[in-house]
């Protein structure tokens, strides 16, 4: 515990899913944490639930593909705290179909919030860091970089976030900031209760399913990636920049 004491930590998509995991986690953890996300109500609903639990959380209503939108957030956070020490770029959404079905919209809006988001808020982000000389990006990327049926779009965006990650590294890390990324494989969340009714399958089938093909013959946990991204965050990992971590139950390659 208190191994992020003081520490001010911006994660988008923070309300839900793994997002809000990482911020809970981050919070038991002594962070100031600062939630954006595009969901009102998701919003209050986990602000309520963290004030209940007595962890520290300032939620900011806000589009990531909107770069005022951010400007306006991420300097009030400054405002407040005067300095920001960790970025978790989490906000994302799928919209999965077969190339030959999938739209120029369904494209455009997976590229605009997992690409885009995260690029407006490393860059704005980046120059309280370089000031501070001390930073932690941390980009959440995906097993399905590697490539997945009916996900051109969201492959692309999460291979992508992993040349990102890597070019900021190279970038960055002469200012004291660290750039790296978790990559999650099958992980229960709303969003993969929703790929089981989209494939018109019970969600207990397709979890049983899942197992077979994970070495550790379980699905992962948002824990799971809570607990990945908070080793990048430690000053201890200061030494550790550029590097995708697979958190799948088994190696990827």
């Amino acid at each position: 515990m208190g191994q992020l004491s003081n520490k001010v930590v911006l994660i988008t998509g923070g309300s839900k899913g793994i997002g809000k995991e990482i911020a809970k986690t981050f919070a038991k953890e002594g962070a100031k944490v600062c939630i954006l996300d595009i969901d009102q109500e998701a919003i209050n609903n986990t602000t309520q639930e963290f004030n209940n639990e007595n962890y520290e959380v300032h939620p900011f209503l806000a589009d990531i593909t909107n770069r005022e939108q951010v400007e306006n957030t991420i300097d009030e956070i400054g405002r407040v705290f005067s300095r920001i020490d960790i970025l978790v770029n989490n906000a994302g959404i799928t919209r999965d179909n077969l190339l030959f079905k999938m739209t120029d919209e369904d494209w455009n809006l997976v590229l605009d919030v997992h690409m885009t988001g995260s690029f407006i808020c490393s860059q704005i982000v980046q120059k309280y860091m370089v000031e501070q000389k001390f930073g932690r990006i941390i980009n959440i990327s995906s097993a399905s970089a590697l490539g997945r049926k009916g996900q051109a779009n969201y492959s692309a965006v999460k291979a992508g976030l992993q040349g990102f990650t890597k070019t900021l590294a190279m970038e960055l890390g002469k200012f004291g900031i660290t750039v790296n990324a978790v990559a999650p494989g099958f992980i229960e969340t709303d969003m993969t209760k929703a790929l089981a009714e989209r494939l018109g399958v019970d969600y207990s089938d397709l979890i049983n399913d899942k197992k077979k093909e994970i070495p550790v013959n379980r699905p992962g946990s948002p824990a799971d990636v809570a607990y990945s991204a908070l080793f990048f965050a430690l000053d201890t990992s200061s030494f550790v920049n550029g590097q995708v971590l697979y958190v799948a139950g088994g190696p990827k390659t």
